[in-house]
């Protein structure tokens, strides 16, 4: 299957390694504002982030469980943002992907492209894992039975979106215990970890992302570039 957003045109993708939550907030505004301006091509930013629990514009403040002495003494930062959904965690052994992406050129559906966001991750636990993932109907996100492995938020200025998906690969799961992750009581987390029983490598699951995230929106597939050479936008 191959979407309509890339149109065979190549897709830049970034591998950022471990980044800051506010870091990675501030360089994907910078990036969405030169996408805007069309001065880059749409952009893929691959990354773990530190401990950090984030609050989307439909949060509240019960979903944060943990007592905030023990989140400072572990140093686990509260930052709330502008993406849609709830509250979530994100920590080491976590994928995060971030689409800087011109939905007006060629998918002009918000919902079709969460859906293909979804999609990606469907396709790749079946093909590189032999999991079979599915969509609910009333949680975003990707389940294997009933719990989740990969969450989805997104947010979109003037049709370029940032946010975007966290894929739990070697996921400290214990940690989702601090908050109600997006709202939801009566559902567990789980991680590629917890489904195979051994430690994946982080750099073979961007890759198998990478490829699969290409042919679903139906760019071509370039190499995955390192940090140093993200542009400047001076």
């Amino acid at each position: 299957m191959r979407g309509k957003l890339g149109n065979g045109q190549p897709l830049a993708i970034y591998d950022l390694g471990t980044v800051g939550y506010r870091d990675a907030l501030e360089l994907q505004h910078r990036l969405v504002s030169l996408r805007q301006q069309d001065r880059i091509a749409d952009t893929l930013l691959l990354l773990e982030h530190n401990p950090v629990i984030t609050e989307g514009r439909s949060a509240v403040s019960t979903d944060i469980v943990a007592d905030p002495a023990v989140l400072a003494r572990k140093g686990v930062e509260v930052v709330t943002i502008e993406r849609g959904g709830e509250t979530t965690y994100h920590g080491p052994g976590q994928l995060v992907g971030y689409p800087i992406i011109d939905l007006r050129r060629y998918l002009r559906s918000l919902k079709k492209y969460i859906h293909l966001l979804e999609e990606v991750f469907v396709s790749y636990l079946e093909t590189h894992h032999g999991v079979e993932a599915t969509r609910d109907i009333d949680h975003r996100g990707v389940w294997v039975g009933n719990e989740k492995i990969t969450a989805v938020g997104v947010a979109v200025q003037q049709r370029v979106t940032f946010h975007g998906f966290a894929f739990n690969v070697n996921t400290n799961l214990s940690h989702y215990d601090w908050i109600i992750p997006c709202g939801i009581t009566d559902r567990g987390q789980t991680s590629v970890q917890a489904l195979t029983g051994e430690r994946t490598d982080m750099s073979a699951v961007k890759h198998g992302v990478a490829t699969a995230f290409c042919e679903l929106f139906g760019y071509d597939e370039p190499p995955i570039s390192p940090a140093a050479d993200l542009p400047r936008g001076e």
